[in-house]
């Protein structure tokens, strides 16, 4: 029955279908600007599922340097099916194998397999009799590796045909992964700029305020900045910006005295 579906659905795989799950994947592979990579992989989890015959259930499962440090960053199912959950990864099994060797594992039926009695209890008991894990080529840094998983409720449904349909989606997975890791990267880094610029002009606008104040030069100003930083133990943008904003609240003298700015101190700074 798995293979006559199975042949069912490559012979109804013409050219428009095919386009149309091409078109349908580069859709989901694109990132929403607020997405993260756990919602990007979701998506993908959940065309997947709608995609492969006789798929029940989707997972995306990534790992850090150790592949005991593995998690299920996204995971779906049809209505009324348990989705898998982390405790797949407890123990030995074809996920861990995968994650571990970077080599596909497949389980043709749960209620049968020997080869990891546990994993295959507990997917038998959800209601899942075939599995598939397949490696995701993907690029992350620091090490680390990601499967993909299909799961049945038929035994023996993921064939050689199967398989290579899979194949490809791992493919489409890790640029999945690489490019909505790239752009929160690209993201972060693009913030953290921001942030440094905004720095860098704060302290410059506190730097003047000194300057015109104390009558020093560019040196002096930044020396007593400096020197207030240490001096109270204070970050030297926080000393910075208090000195802005208590100028624009005309509270200065105040924020000069709070830091332990004086004509003595800024003798020093310029001595």
């Amino acid at each position: 029955m798995a293979v006559a579906a199975t042949k069912g659905f490559v012979r109804m795989t013409g050219e428009t279908e095919l386009l149309t799950i091409a078109q349908e994947l580069a859709e989901v592979s694109r990132l929403v600007e607020d997405d993260d990579v756990t919602g990007a992989l979701g998506r993908f989890a959940e065309r997947v599922m709608r995609t492969v015959p006789g798929c029940a259930a989707a997972t995306v499962t990534v790992t850090g340097v150790r592949p005991e440090q593995a998690d299920v960053v996204a995971a779906c199912a049809t209505p009324g099916a348990a989705a898998p959950a982390q405790d797949m990864l407890t123990g030995d099994g074809p996920l861990v194998e995968a994650l571990r060797y970077r080599e596909p594992r497949r389980v043709d039926d749960t209620r049968t397999d020997q080869r990891w009695p546990r994993f295959s209890a507990r997917l038998a008991d959800q209601g899942y009799r075939s599995v598939l894990v397949l490696p995701v080529p993907t690029r992350r840094r620091g090490g680390g590796s990601a499967v993909l998983t299909v799961f049945s409720d038929e035994p023996h449904r993921f064939d050689e045909t199967v398989h290579d349909v899979v194949l490809l989606l791992t493919v489409h997975a890790g640029v999945v992964f690489d490019n909505a890791q790239l752009f929160h990267d690209s993201r972060r880094l693009v913030d953290q700029l921001k942030v440094a610029l905004e720095t860098r002009q704060t302290i410059g606008q506190a730097q003047g305020l000194l300057m015109r104040h104390f009558g020093c030069d560019a040196q002096g100003g930044f020396g007593l900045l400096k020197g207030a930083s240490q001096n109270t133990n204070t970050k030297l943008r926080d000393v910075a910006e208090t000195l802005v904003s208590a100028h624009e609240q005309d509270n200065f003298e105040s924020a000069l005295a709070k830091f332990r700015l004086d004509a003595a101190t800024a003798g020093a700074a310029t001595s």
